[in-house]
């Protein structure tokens, strides 16, 4: 009897000690964080947060708190409950060559929702290994839906959604009509499927929006004044503004989801082939790359590398930002021949998407002897 109650004390015991929240671990000789970190199980960040005023350098026998892994979380029904209202699925840790909207694409959600859930994006950006927090693409529980739980009686909230018929006019882009509808250009494929491919004039778009951005929308457009066709004018890319530059139009305003966008559009190419004069899936040339790509976006540049070069602000490798355009002198020319827009820019090495003549589209980098000789200058034209 007594053996038995040794052995139930023993469980009993050894079950409370799991669910200490912290393992104490005494520092032997030769011992790291990343050494320690590899015995329990843990990161070497968790160590680090669980004691946030222990010394850089670690003292012999002092006492570090471990993360216990096997510790379960316990909590009441008041807060699984606002967990469940809540508009986060989990995070994200950022790698190499992401972007915003690949992340979104990823995750089926928004950029616009990624940056409201990640407030410290919109100024400082993506970094390799940050942690973001995904929002969920399920809709949240209202207010008033989280009260009326206990009763079971849930409140539906009427939708506000309208759908109207839009005509698709001349030099008109997906991202535009989108953009003035306050949807995504792949919602707007999704509603149309037939201008997956092309967007072709005066084809009857149907758009399911809110009745408040298609009364916006609406009164934009009855507010523009009548431009007769054939003159050159300004044009406005939905609500930010394209103004004239050495003859080529260049684009301002709040742009970080613009050239997200760019960077998929031109990498979406990768592995089409090269093609001298080519600007269309069935083949592409550097400026041609670069040509269709801003030209999806209602951004006109000119047609070759060199006039694309004179145009924009010239910045230094080191300030070179994802959209800026990066060009060459490649085979020993004298003058730029070929031009690529800037992915990354990390530790000295810029990566860009080109079109090659020796492999069609594809990711460079600087770090590559060819292009290190080769390089020329940096252009920034989205200012």
């Amino acid at each position: 009897m007594v053996f038995r109650l040794i052995i139930v004390l023993f469980f009993v015991s050894v079950g409370a000690f799991s669910q200490e929240k912290f393992i104490k671990h005494k520092i032997s000789k030769g011992e790291n964080l990343t050494v320690i970190a590899k015995k329990y199980g843990v990161k070497a960040k968790d160590i680090q947060e669980a004691n946030p005023n222990a010394p850089k350098v670690l003292k012999l026998n002092s006492v570090l708190l471990i993360p216990n892994k096997n510790v379960k979380k316990t909590q009441d029904p008041a807060q699984s409950i606002a967990d469940n209202t809540t508009n986060t699925s989990g995070t994200h840790e950022v790698s190499q060559k992401e972007t915003l909207w690949g992340i979104s694409k990823k995750y089926n959600v928004s950029v616009e929702d990624l940056k409201k859930a990640n407030p410290t994006l919109e100024n400082e950006g993506l970094k390799i290994g940050q942690q973001i927090i995904i929002p969920s693409n399920n809709a949240a529980v209202s207010e008033k839906e989280t009260k009326s739980l206990d009763t079971e009686k849930q409140e539906i909230i009427p939708s506000t959604d309208v759908e109207i018929a839009v005509e698709v006019l001349p030099k008109e882009t997906k991202y535009a009509i989108a953009k003035k509808y306050g949807i995504t250009v792949k919602e707007l494929e999704k509603q149309n499927p037939f201008i997956k491919g092309k967007l072709p004039v005066g084809y009857v778009l149907k758009i399911r929006t809110t009745k408040e951005k298609a009364d916006a929308a609406n009164a934009v457009i009855s507010n523009q004044p009548q431009i007769n066709e054939g003159l050159e004018t300004q044009t406005q890319i939905a609500d930010n503004t394209v103004v004239k530059k050495d003859s080529t139009f260049v684009f301002n305003g709040n742009h970080s989801d613009l050239i997200d966008q760019l960077i998929l559009n031109a990498t979406e190419n990768i592995g089409t082939r090269y093609r001298s004069g080519g600007t269309t899936k069935a083949g592409f040339d550097c400026s041609g790359l670069m040509f269709c790509t801003f030209g999806n976006f209602d951004i006109r540049l000119p047609r070759s590398s060199i006039e694309q070069s004179r145009i924009g602000t010239v910045v230094t490798c080191t300030e070179a930002q994802k959209g800026d355009l990066i060009f060459f002198k490649t085979n020993g020319r004298r003058r730029i021949n070929h031009v690529g827009m800037v992915v990354e820019n990390a530790d000295g090495e810029i990566k860009f998407v080109h079109s090659s003549t020796h492999g069609g589209v594809m990711i460079s980098s600087t770090k590559e002897p060819y292009y290190q000789r080769a390089f020329s200058q940096v252009n920034r034209v989205l200012q």
